[in-house]
């Protein structure tokens, strides 16, 4: 038996899936709030390169090229490897076998430079020289920060404050590449000041972090934005997660029951599973599909599945999506890259009609499966992909429960190394199981 299951560079699948090519209902488009119309894209021109519009809109079929000097730049870390926790599977005891894609074997530790890497590169193409995004816990920022500095752009990053404060030593990452980084709210942009007139003492949320970017984004003619999560075209960029692991399940002789990926914006969720989606579309697999988000930020599980801001300011499109409303301002937990209020079109539209399912877990029993983790498989996790390893074992103890022999496939989208004060808060019971409050979902929802 296999431990790591290896593709070759040539083995590198060289397409992405777009899922809105098979899905039987086409995507609700985003609409101008202005207009009650859905969004002219020369207004989203002014935000996003002409080849990622082309993308989010889902043109170009069900299987999009990806660029020689992408892919070029995608061999640094790519294929990524497939692995058999089988140190897990003997502490669980159980009679699954539980495999993870590792993502955090790329230079920014997570699978957020799948989709960094080519937006840099289409934004460069069209002589863009800056790039303007926001960050949670710092791996988009770290991504972007490595793609800028990869085509030779400049890049400024709204990193929300309680992460920024959490995690200095991804801010000081994103500087090694030459990323600019400001804590959000920041005196910065005028929404920025606005957010801190509200709240003095705001943690910040991804939200305002975006409606930072895109106030920055609009003031300048050199520079575009480019989002780390929720988009259509993101999705698309890192359904090569899934695609490598098809082929890598076929070289250990199995294929996953169960395939699990945490979701916040749901871009890691979506390159795992949608591609596993596509297989349960066309042929008779029946491979259940798990998003697993925190208690803290409930989209899926408790939010409302409507037309919403991607932002609080309120200066995107409204798309259609499970939100918990634009203002909502979630707890300051740890696994600050789940800390949005919406989910990605796709996924929302995808969990709506019945092709996945969603689970939500607190900091606490997450940090707990991640501590189980590390001592048998020796990787620290992100507090984000916690998330996806307490529903890995969840269904490992229920296949023990029952008897049965099962395959779960799950992403762990990104290494911890830069999270080690939230592990050492951890151990030392600094950490509480956050649950929000029913009636603060039910008050953001009702503004």
């Amino acid at each position: 038996m296999e431990k790591k299951i290896l593709l070759s560079e040539s083995e590198m699948p060289r397409h992405w899936y777009n899922i809105i090519a098979h899905m039987p209902n086409q995507p609700a488009p985003p609409m101008d709030p202005s207009t009650g119309q859905p969004a002219a894209p020369e207004k989203l021109a002014r935000i996003f390169a002409p080849q990622l519009l082309e993308q989010e809109m889902g043109q170009g079929g069900a299987y999009i090229e990806i660029p020689e000097e992408v892919f070029d730049t995608y061999r640094i870390w790519r294929p990524a490897p497939l692995i058999r926790a089988t140190e897990l599977e003997k502490l669980l005891d159980t009679p699954a076998k539980i495999y993870y894609k590792y993502e955090g074997v790329s230079p920014a530790g997570s699978h957020k430079p799948n989709t960094a890497i080519p937006q840099v590169y289409y934004n460069k193409l069209n002589g863009i020289k800056r790039i303007a995004t926001e960050t949670g816990a710092g791996q988009w920022g770290t991504s972007i920060a490595f793609a800028t500095q990869r085509f030779g752009l400049e890049s400024i990053i709204y990193m929300v404050k309680v992460s920024y404060e959490q995690k200095p030593y991804r801010k000081a990452m994103m500087e090694m590449w030459g990323g600019k980084v400001i804590p959000s709210p920041s005196t910065t942009t005028a929404c920025g000041r606005a957010m801190l007139a509200e709240d003095p003492d705001s943690n910040g949320s991804l939200g305002g972090a975006i409606s930072e970017a895109l106030e920055d984004t609009l003031s300048r003619e050199d520079t575009r934005y480019c989002l780390g999560s929720v988009l259509n075209h993101v999705a698309l960029h890192q359904t090569i997660v899934g695609e490598e692991s098809i082929k890598q399940m076929e070289k250990a002789g199995d294929y996953p029951d169960v395939v699990i990926g945490c979701a916040g914006g749901g871009s890691n969720l979506a390159g795992i599973a949608f591609p596993y989606i596509r297989e349960n579309m066309l042929s008779a697999r029946k491979t259940e599909i798990i998003a697993v988000e925190p208690t803290a930020c409930p989209t899926l599980t408790k939010g409302t599945y409507t037309y919403d801001f991607g932002d609080v300011a309120q200066l995107t499109p409204q798309l259609k999506m499970y939100t918990l409303g634009s203002k909502f301002m979630p707890a300051g937990i740890h696994a600050g890259g789940l800390r949005y209020h919406g989910m990605s079109p796709l996924v929302s539209q995808l969990y709506h009609e019945g092709y996945m399912k969603a689970e939500a877990y607190n900091q606490l029993e997450c940090f707990e499966a991640a501590a189980m983790f590390v001592r048998t498989e020796g990787i620290l996790p992100a507090p984000e992909s916690s998330h996806a390893i307490k529903a890995a074992i969840v269904q490992a103890l229920k296949a023990k429960e029952e008897g049965t022999s099962k395959t779960i496939l799950f992403n762990l989208s990104g290494h911890g190394h830069f999270d080690i004060a939230s592990y050492e808060k951890y151990f030392q019971g600094e950490l509480i199981a956050y649950e929000h409050p029913e009636a603060e979902i039910a008050k953001s929802l009702g503004r």
